[in-house]
This record gives C-alpha cells, sequence and structure tokens, in this order.
C-alpha cells in the first residue's frame, strides 16, 4: 500500500526537513558563566552544516527568570543578556543562513512570566483594570475569598490558582511563575502578531508554537471541579480549557501573517490534543504542520511503529501537510534509555504507558530497574535511521547524534524543574535531559565552555564527546545518513513491502529506496540482491564505513539498514 505523492520542486522547505533543536542554555557556553548562549551556536555552525541538518529550532532565548528553563518569557522580542544580544541574534540568523540552515524559534503564547511588565501593571492596577483583563484573574471562593476559584492542578502539579496581595486568584496551566493571557483580549491578540513580524522581519523561517491547543479558554461559571474537568472529553472542541475550536481562529490570523512573507513563514504546533484534531492545525488555512508525539510514547515495537507510522501519514494526507516524527526533545526522556528500560505496562488499546516511561528509573537516581546501555543506543540507532527514511520532517534534539542517555544522576539540590519541586519531588522532572552536551572528552565541562555548567554532567560524558565522534561512532552514523536522506527524500509516499516477518518493518519509497528495521533479537535473512545493495546500517560497524565488508546474507536484531535502489 502506499500514499499519494504530494511533493514536487517547488515544495516548501520544511516538508521534509531535518530540523535540529537546541536547547540553547546547554548547547554551548562562549563566556564562561556556565550557560549556553547565542555566540555558542554561532561557534559550532560548521558543526551543523557538517552533521547536515536542514534548520535549527531554538528553544526560548528570551529574558526569563528561568522557572521554567526559560517558557517562562519575559520580554518577547528581546535576547536575555546572559545569552547575547540582539546583534548576536541578528549574526546567528546570518550565519546560519549562510550554511544553509533555516531557524525556527520558539514562540510562548499561553502565558508570559510574572515579570513580564504586563503582568507587573495587572498587579498594581488592581481589580476590573484594563491590564488585568490581559490576564485570567477571578475572585476566590468562601466568605472572604480565601479560597481558590476552582480545585484546579496545574501541569507542574499543585494549585492552578495563585492569590495575589489584593485578593484576587490568577490562572495558570503551568508553574505560579507563568500567568495565562486571557486571549480574548484583542490587545493580546494584537501583542503577539507584533511579535511574530518582529522575528519574521530578522529573518526567522518559522516558529515552533508552544501549548498551541491551550490558548483559548471557557471560563464561565461555575467553574466545573477537577475531577469533572478531567473526565471531559477532549476531541469535541468544546473543553474548558483545550483543543477548543475558536483557537483555529487566532492561528487564521497569524497564517495571514506568515503568509505576506515570501518565502512563507512556516510554524509546527505543539499541540497534544486527540489524533482526529491534528490536521485542524496542520492545515494550510492554520500552522500548517503539528508536532507528532505517538512515538514519544511508544515502545521498540515493530507493531506499534507500523501503526503509527500508517495512523500519522493519512493524518498528514488529511491535513495537505507532512507528518513530522520525533523520538526525543527536552520534555521526554531521551530514547536511548526508554529502549534500555523495561517496557511500561500500558493501557488495552492505547500505546500510552500507565506509568511514564523511565519515571521509576529516574526516581532510582539510575539504579533500578537495570539499564541496558547498549542495547538502548543500538535500538535507538535502529529506530532513527527508520523515521529519518520516512517521508516528512524529522526532529532531532542536541545530543542524541552523540548516543546521550538521559542523566539520572542529578542531586535534588542542584535541579530546575519546576515539576521537581510542585510535586514534592514525586515527579523527577525533564533536567536529565537538558544537561549540557559534551564537546570534547575532557576538561572542567567536557568543552561545553570554560565554567561549570548550570547542570551537572556525569563522567560517562567524555564517552560521547562530539570530538571522539560520540558514543560508538553515533555522529558519524547521523552525519552520513543525513547525507544520504537528501538523496532518498523526494516523492512524499511509501510502499509497505510484506516480509512475513512480524518483527521486521520494510518500506519502499517511490524512487527506489528501501528501509529496512529487525525490531527482534534474532537476524533475519537477506536476499544476495539486498546484501548487495546496503549503503547504511545502524549498527555500530556502520559509522566506521564497513557496510560492504559487514553487509552479510542476514540482518542482525534491532537494526536498520537502508537499500540504495535496484540498478
Amino acid at each position: 500500500m502506499s500514499t499519494p505523492s504530494a511533493i514536487s520542486p517547488e515544495s516548501p522547505w520544511w516538508r521534509q526537513a531535518t530540523v535540529y533543536q537546541i536547547y540553547p542554555r546547554s548547547f554551548a557556553d562562549s563566556d564562561g558563566d556556565g550557560l549556553g548562549d547565542l555566540q555558542g551556536i554561532i561557534s559550532h555552525a560548521d558543526y551543523l552544516a557538517d552533521l547536515g541538518v536542514d534548520a535549527v529550532w531554538l528553544s526560548p532565548f528570551y529574558p526569563s527568570e528561568l522557572a521554567d528553563g526559560g517558557y517562562d518569557v519575559i520580554d518577547y522580542r528581546d535576547v536575555d543578556p546572559r545569552l547575547g544580544t540582539l546583534a548576536d541574534f541578528d549574526q546567528m540568523v546570518e550565519v546560519l543562513h549562510a550554511h544553509g540552515i533555516n531557524l525556527v524559534v520558539d514562540i510562548v503564547p499561553n502565558h508570559t512570566s510574572n515579570k513580564h511588565v504586563w503582568f507587573q501593571e495587572a498587579l498594581v492596577a488592581g481589580r476590573g483594570s484594563a491590564a488585568r483583563e490581559r490576564y485570567i484573574f477571578r475572585e476566590g471562593k468562601g466568605e472572604d475569598g480565601s479560597l481558590p476559584p476552582s480545585d484546579w492542578v496545574s501541569v507542574f502539579g499543585g494549585p492552578a490558582w495563585t492569590r495575589v496581595e489584593d485578593g484576587q486568584w490568577f490562572l495558570h496551566l503551568f508553574a505560579s511563575e507563568q500567568p495565562d493571557l486571557n486571549w480574548d483580549n484583542r490587545e493580546v491578540r494584537d501583542e503577539f502578531l507584533k511579535t511574530l513580524k518582529f522575528w519574521s522581519d530578522r529573518g526567522v523561517d518559522g516558529f515552533r508554537i508552544d501549548v498551541a491547543h491551550a490558548l483559548t479558554k471557557d471560563l464561565s461559571e461555575p467553574l466545573p471541579s477537577w475531577e469533572t474537568l478531567q473526565a471531559m472529553p477532549t476531541a469535541s472542541g468544546d473543553h474548558p480549557l483545550f483543543d477548543r475550536d475558536e483557537v483555529q481562529d487566532i492561528y487564521a490570523e497569524w497564517r495571514e501573517l506568515f503568509n505576506s512573507y515570501d518565502p512563507p513563514r512556516t510554524a509546527v504546533a505543539e499541540a497534544w490534543v486527540d489524533s482526529s484534531r491534528v490536521p485542524r492545525y496542520a492545515s494550510p488555512s492554520s500552522l500548517g504542520q503539528a508536532f507528532n508525539f505517538d512515538l514519544l510514547e511508544a515502545d521498540f515495537a515493530a507493531d506499534q511503529f507500523a501503526s503509527i507510522i500508517r495512523h500519522n501519514l493519512a493524518l498528514a494526507e488529511r491535513s495537505g501537510s507532512s507528518s513530522t516524527w520525533v523520538l526525543s526533545n527536552h520534555d521526554v526522556v531521551r530514547h536511548a534509555t526508554r529502549y534500555g528500560l523495561p517496557n511500561p505496562a500500558r493501557k488495552p488499546g492505547h500505546w500510552q504507558p500507565d506509568e511514564r516511561h523511565g519515571h521509576r528509573w529516574l526516581l532510582s537516581g539510575g539504579k533500578e530497574p537495570a539499564l541496558e546501555r547498549e542495547q538502548g543506543l543500538r535500538r535507538a540507532r535502529a529506530a532513527t535511521m527508520l523515521i529519518l527514511g520516512l517521508p516528512g520532517s524529522t526532529y532531532l534534539y542536541q545530543g542524541e547524534e552523540l548516543g546521550l542517555h538521559e542523566v539520572a544522576e542529578i542531586p535534588a539540590e542542584e535541579r530546575q524543574d519546576p515539576t521537581f519541586f510542585r510535586t514534592g519531588r514525586a515527579e523527577i522532572g525533564r533536567d536529565g535531559c537538558r544537561v549540557p552536551l559534551p564537546w570534547q572528552a575532557e576538561g572542567v565541562s567536557f568543552g561545553f565552555g570554560d565554567a561549570s555548567p548550570h547542570l551537572p554532567q556525569p563522567a560517562w560524558f567524555a564517552e560521547h564527546a562530539a570530538s571522539e565522534g560520540g558514543k560508538a561512532e553515533t555522529l558519524s552514523l547521523y552525519r552520513r545518513a543525513l547525507n544520504l536522506r537528501r538523496r532518498l527524500q523526494t516523492e512524499e509516499s511509501l510502499e509497505w513491502v510484506d516480509r512475513g516477518d512480524p518483527d521486521v518493518l520494510h518500506l519502499r519509497r517511490p524512487n527506489g529506496w528501501e528501509i529496512i528495521t529487525n525490531f527482534g533479537s534474532a537476524p533475519v535473512a537477506l536476499s544476495d540482491d539486498e546484501a548487495a545493495r546496503i549503503v547504511l546500517r545502524s549498527d555500530p560497524d556502520a559509522a566506521a564505513g564497513a557496510e560492504a565488508s559487514t553487509a552479510g546474507t542476514s540482518l542482525p536484531g534491532e537494526t536498520t539498514v537502508w537499500l540504495s535502489p535496484t540498478k
């Protein structure tokens, strides 16, 4: 079975791009303050070009108190002085573009920092003021208003309402330092149009929209209880907080602005919504693309990957967009680690695990259950080589090309994620995937900078240093795969080849390229013709450039190979 072709030489760059996510505070530190910065990114532009990425997605770099890793934004049209200046930003855009790399920046529209000038004005202005109408303020319950307007719980744990000095309460779906904006307010909508234009005028090629499904809300009284809220269906378009139909009115305005540029600016939605609703965000009249997060929640299993691939290609066809493939990002346990841990228990009929994958392992400091490090990395390479062969765009997270595992051994006193603190340490948080990168095998911060980094790096980072090629030459494998991918990615279609083995996925692209992944542990037979056409292998021998000498008549377990077209 194949999906219709939708690509042409005139297709937008993002439809089949490889996008590399940079978490700026953990990428490279140029000034020795322990925080990564924009000049650090500029200094590694050659590395990004050699890697072969088409674009960089830059996580928040705006002024911030770092209550949530930069997602608490104080000023949407400036650069955090610890990370650089607007001049540095302009230089970064110029350097990346000179290397043929597009730039996508994070926009955080659901909430501001509580240090944002608007929120500070709201605190002073008081009840009924225009300043408070930019946010979501409510009176409390009880005789003296000392009880919150509802018993809602924030995403990071703890109450979703915080009381201010004059007695009113404000809503924050995330940390209390992140008050939610009121998107029914025209001033809020106009302000973000100005922000999107500001960065587009500076050469930004696209935007990643944080919490894209939560902007519009219905807070009509009486507010439902937390138990009732959780039981409400989220695919109806009228949930009080998430994925309301009218959020698309906002994005229609954004799309009009994006299309005023040549070429049009792109956008991708971080929208954790029912899959039937994803095409609404990915349609040409809306943001244009939406993240597919299904593989973040899947085991290393052929049936799960097959189901997810088929489903998301069908969704992309419905929207007229292309799918996005993601195995790791700044919010989840790195996939090399997930695949090296026992598969979690799962709810019947759902990929979503009953327990977050890796949660118990993180809480134990990485001691139990036992992590099969080499198996996890082997599976991670195989999974990555599979998704790089799929039609659509692929998002890579910094450090995965070095074979990095999650860092579990971070002392409690050095953790930063608000989830850790707001849940009374019951949730370990996301710090383990945000540890600064190792560029060299030695030094005070493994080449990250000249000072101790803002999150501690473990000794085993030395084995993964970029200067050493990454663990088991994973870096070399990524470079060679991305180079080949540009020849593979032509038409956006895919044919499934049935090999009669439930552990094997065999895919063929219209131009004759083939991708075969063995999810099982036992080798599977290859024909002599297939063995002769192997041009890429995900196992360690591949990085040494030994395809021809190692290509036998079988495909090892937990391995992906790419085959060139039949001659």
